[in-house]
């Protein structure tokens, strides 16, 4: 029983590589998966310039996935954006409803303020009650201030509590150049932002599914319940107007011009088109349909790695019961290239040359380094496939159970 004891013992002590302890009592797993993170929107454009010329204050083009920016001008510059800051009353109210905090079919009692909101709106009464779902479809499709508000105060209890929010949500967006002080985008001293930062607002925004359910209607009529009836139109023409475009959020005001942050998707890719401080509604939609159709016809995405491929060949361990590990990627990459310029695409790997055993299954043992024109873009982890455990483990267990005294 001694030696039994002493073994068990010891075995629990050894980390044999690819061994986890049972976890008894796991967590319930999450009744929705997580949203996948979105990547960074890049720094740098892929083009230097423009080139066409645009008749307004900041511009800046992207793709939605990879964040990589293609075109952009003066797209750090701080300046009012109107209502496309609804943007991120949007965003919030969607991610309340993606994490249940209130459901589309909750009711609002709209209150005295909300209903008293100058600008665009869809004239809602006090006392009024609508439920969530409509006060989005009315903020969405007719950047109505009034349901703007009637959110904010349901989701945050007050326009000031919801611009606090906006500011800490921003703030995890990496928008460094923003802050809010209301959530409609009415003119207030303070409040400021940049097409970059519009940018990485708007495709938190246009990540949720729910979103398009609203910004895809063009007329919708308004049920008061009362017998009245507003007709919503679509602030956003180009859904109209542009092939593939599904979405946006236009903004105007006196000092911040005629704005608007758009969307479009063409088979696999989508696109991001931010136009600030335009001099007329009509010049705004011409420029940000100009950037689409420019992104569309000189872009593509490229599949540059997937998960799990593996890597020729294997790397050799020292002192493991196998000569070598087969490797494999541990990320899925794709990138926007110009038409035609796949080639100009390199992985190189950056391995060691050997490793020493043990070796983990799943443990990271290089890196592949993506270059785009000679530029370092991304970095992809690089696995081993498979447990490498090390030379003579089972023999040194066998001769100390045999030189372990037996019970007399």
């Amino acid at each position: 029983m001694r030696k039994v004891a002493l073994l068990l013992v010891i075995l629990s002590l050894v980390a044999l590589p690819g061994r986890c302890e049972l976890d008894l009592n796991p967590a319930p797993a999450p009744e929705t998966p997580p949203r996948p993170a979105l990547a960074p929107l890049s720094d740098a454009p892929l083009e230097e310039g423009l080139p066409f010329d645009v008749a307004c204050g900041a511009v800046l083009l992207a793709e939605q996935d990879s964040g990589q920016v293609i075109l952009e001008m003066n797209a750090d510059t701080p300046r009012p954006v109107a209502s496309v800051t609804k943007l991120m009353t949007i965003l919030l109210t969607l991610e309340a409803l993606d994490g249940g905090r209130v459901a589309q079919d909750d009711v609002v009692t709209v209150s005295d303020t909300a209903a008293g909101m100058g600008g665009s709106q869809v004239l809602l009464d006090a006392g009024e009650r609508q439920t969530v779902g409509q006060l989005l479809k009315a903020m969405v499709v007719g950047s109505a201030n009034d349901a703007a508000v009637a959110l904010a105060e349901v989701l945050y209890g007050g326009e000031a509590a919801c611009a606090a929010e906006m500011n800490r949500r921003a703030k995890a967006l990496g928008m460094a150049d923003t802050m809010f002080v209301n959530c409609t985008g009415l003119p207030a001293e303070g409040q400021h932002t940049t097409a970059r930062d519009v940018a990485r607002m708007s495709r938190a925004v246009f990540s949720h599914e729910r979103y398009y359910e609203f910004s895809r209607l063009w007329m919708e009529d308004f049920d008061h319940g009362d017998g009245r009836v507003t007709q919503l139109v679509n602030t956003n023409r180009l859904i109209r107007l542009m092939d593939g475009c599904d979405g946006g959020k236009t903004g105007s005001t006196r000092e911040a011009g005629y704005c608007i942050s758009a969307t479009a998707r063409r088979g696999d890719m989508r696109l991001v088109a931010v136009v600030l401080g335009a001099g007329s509604g009509k010049e705004r939609f011409a420029i940000a349909r100009q950037l689409l159709e420019y992104g569309f016809a000189n872009y593509r995405r490229y599949p540059v790695a997937a998960k799990g491929a593996r890597i020729r060949g294997g790397l050799p361990v020292t002192g493991g019961r196998r000569d070598a590990v087969s490797l494999m990627l541990d990320g899925d990459l794709t990138l926007l290239v110009p038409r035609g310029g796949e080639g100009a695409v390199e992985l190189i790997p950056e391995l060691p040359e050997r490793l020493a055993a043990p070796v983990a299954a799943g443990q990271v043992v290089g890196s592949v380094t993506v270059k785009q024109g000679g530029r370092a873009v991304a970095r992809i982890p690089v696995v081993a496939c498979e447990d490498v455990e090390p030379r003579g483990l089972g023999s040194g267990l066998r001769r100390l159970w045999r030189a372990w005294p037996t019970a007399g």
